[in-house]
């Protein structure tokens, strides 16, 4: 049998937890977690998104994408507006207020991950991105 660590599946696994721990260590103060930091980080990038759109895209449960907007609501990062196409439908989007929280959080992000790749040598860090966007690619939204 081979040692657990052998195993490349559990190896990201296990670093995704790390990451994870890390970034909601570093959220906490912001009453965030990193899945409300994952659907302001994805607004950022586009003009507004249905809630399906969110669901499909971050890979979360729909049933958790309305919690997570509501609480973005709530702390006036995020807003579901009707849909410019579709008045029956709504979109969310991005505050003024989210943009400036994640303008704001952009250092501290960059922190976790500079403590998470601490092992690494800047151009190990780089084609490790390169090789996960790689991977991430291929099967996933």
């Amino acid at each position: 049998m081979r040692e657990l660590h052998a195993d490349t599946g559990y190896l990201l696994y296990r670093l995704g937890l790390r990451s994870g721990q890390l970034f909601n260590t570093f959220l906490q103060e912001s009453g965030l977690r990193l899945r409300h930091y994952a659907v302001l980080r994805y607004l950022a990038t586009c003009e507004g998104a249905l809630q399906r759109e969110l669901s499909a895209r971050l890979g979360y449960d729909p049933s958790a994408i309305v919690g997570l907007v509501d609480d973005l609501e709530k702390l006036g990062f995020a807003e579901r507006r009707p849909a410019p196409d579709d008045r029956r439908s709504r979109i969310v989007v991005l505050t003024e207020d989210g943009r400036a929280f994640l303008r704001d959080t952009d250092q501290a992000g960059r922190r976790v991950t500079d403590e998470l790749l601490t092992p690494l040598a800047p151009a190990e860090r780089e084609a490790l991105h390169t090789l996960l966007a790689r991977v991430a690619g291929n099967g996933l939204a």
